[in-house]
C-alpha cells in the first residue's frame, strides 16, 4: 500500500528528534502538507468491493455491518480486494490537563504518569489487549506533567514529543496556543508516519491523561452544538454531583471562548488537550498514507471530530471500534456518521474498544479476499 501521491511518510530519523521535532520541515507545513495529501476513497475500488460482496458465496448482505468495513477499506486503498489491515499499532498519547484544578475528576493528576509507567511495563489493559490481538503499542508522552525518565529515542516503547507539560485551565484561558496546538497535530502525524514506515497497515487510537474526558466532553460540545450537560458522564467514575459540576466547568469554558468550528484548531487550542490534537494529527496522518485507523472511545471521537473539520475525506479511514458507555461518545459518532462495531459498556480508553474491534476488521477484510464466488464455487446463486 503506497501513501497518496507526492506524500512521504515521516522518516524514523525526524520523528526521533526530540531537540527538533520536525527536523527540517517548518511548524505547520507537516500538517500543511499531510491535509492536502488527503483525498476521497476511489470510487472504482469502492465499486468494485460491492460487486464482489454481492457475488460472494452468501445471501447479499448477510455478513452485515462487516461488508460495509470491506468495501470502505477497499475504497481507501484504491484497489479490491483491499490489503489486509495488519500488522496493526495502537499509540497511547499521553498529557495531562489543567482544568483538573477544577475538581473535575476522583483521581490525581499523577496517575497519568504512573499509567505510562504502566504502560511501558507492559501492565495496562492495553497491553493485554495488544498481545491478545497481536497488534504492537507505543507511547507518547505528548505533554505528561511529571516528566517521564530521560532516554534517547524509543525506550521500552516510550516516544518522547512533550510539547509542554499539560494544558492551562481551559476556564481561565486557552487551553493551549495555537502554535502548540498545531505543534501536538505534527506530533501525532509523526508517529503516525513512522509506524507506517514501520510497516503497520492498520492504526489504533490510545489515550492516557487524567481529566481529559473534560475536554473531550468541550470538544464534542462546539463541534456538534451539544448541551454541555448532555455530553459530559461520569468519566473514570466520578459521582453524580462531580458531573453536574464537570458540565458546568464545560460551559463555562465554552461561554469563556465561544469556539468556532470553523476554525478546528482555534477549537482544540481553546477547551482541547495536548492527546486529542495529536490524535487528530495522527487520524488526519492515516488517511493520508491510504491506512485505516481504528478510533476507541469519546477521547478519539472528540479528537476525530476536529480531524474531520480539517479534512473530511479523513473519515474515509475511520472505524469506529466501540460505542463507550460516555454520552459525548454516541453523539460524537452520530455526527461523524460513524458505526460503532462493538457494544461492550466498556469506558477505559487506552485503546482498549479499538484493539477488541481489530479482529472484526481484518475478518470482514479476509472475507472479502478469500470467500469464493458463487460461480467458483459452483454454488448456484438465488434466482432473480
Amino acid at each position: 500500500m503506497k501513501p497518496a501521491p507526492g506524500f512521504e511518510p515521516v522518516s524514523s530519523s525526524l520523528a526521533d528528534s526530540s531537540h527538533l521535532p520536525y527536523g527540517a520541515v517548518a511548524e505547520g507545513m507537516l500538517l500543511d502538507r499531510t491535509l492536502a495529501a488527503i483525498t476521497a476513497a476511489d470510487p472504482g475500488a469502492l465499486a468494485a468491493a460491492r460487486d464482489r460482496q454481492n457475488r460472494l458465496s452468501k445471501p447479499p448482505g448477510s455478513l452485515g455491518f462487516l461488508e460495509d468495513v470491506s468495501v470502505q477499506l477497499a475504497g481507501l486503498a484504491g484497489v479490491c480486494p483491499p490489503p489486509m489491515p495488519e500488522p496493526a499499532a495502537v499509540a497511547v498519547f499521553a498529557a495531562d490537563h489543567g482544568v483538573h484544578a477544577r475538581g473535575v475528576s476522583a483521581w490525581p493528576q499523577e496517575v497519568t504518569a504512573q499509567m505510562v509507567d504502566n504502560f511501558l511495563g507492559s501492565g495496562g489493559a492495553v497491553n493485554a489487549f495488544a498481545a491478545q490481538t497481536g497488534a504492537g503499542v507505543v507511547v507518547v508522552d505528548v505533554g505528561v506533567v511529571t516528566p517521564v525518565p530521560a532516554g534517547e529515542g524509543v525506550r521500552d516503547g516510550l516516544l518522547r514529543r512533550r510539547v509542554r507539560g499539560g494544558t492551562a485551565d481551559m476556564t481561565l484561558g486557552p487551553a493551549m496556543s495555537r502554535r502548540e496546538a498545531v505543534r501536538a497535530m505534527e506530533v501525532g502525524i509523526g508517529v503516525a508516519g513512522e509506524l507506517v514506515e514501520r510497516g503497520s497497515r492498520c492504526l489504533l487510537t490510545g489515550d492516557m491523561g487524567i481529566a481529559n474526558t473534560t475536554a473531550s466532553a468541550a470538544l464534542t460540545a462546539a463541534f456538534t452544538g451539544a448541551d454541555p450537560d448532555e455530553v459530559t458522564g461520569h468519566g473514570a467514575g466520578i459521582d453524580e454531583p462531580t458531573r453536574l459540576r464537570k458540565a458546568q466547568v464545560v460551559r463555562e469554558a465554552l461561554h469563556l471562548h465561544q469556539p468556532d468550528p470553523r476554525d478546528p484548531i482555534g477549537v482544540v487550542s481553546a477547551v482541547g488537550g495536548l492527546e486529542h490534537a495529536a490524535l487528530a494529527g495522527f487520524v488526519l496522518a492515516a488517511a493520508a498514507h491510504r491506512v485505516p485507523v481504528i478510533l476507541d472511545g469519546v477521547i478519539a471521537s472528540s479528537a476525530a471530530l476536529v480531524a474531520a473539520a480539517l479534512s473530511p475525506s479523513a473519515l474515509d479511514a475511520c472505524v469506529a471500534g466501540h460505542r463507550s458507555v460516555e454520552p459525548g461518545h454516541a453523539i460524537a459518532l452520530r455526527h461523524l456518521r460513524l458505526h460503532p462495531l462493538v457494544d461492550l459498556g466498556l469506558r477505559l480508553g487506552e485503546g482498549t474498544g479499538a484493539l477488541l474491534a481489530l479482529p472484526l476488521i481484518q475478518a470482514a477484510v479476509r472475507a472479502l479476499r478469500e470467500m469464493a464466488t458463487f460461480d467458483s464455487a459452483g454454488v448456484s446463486e438465488k434466482p432473480a
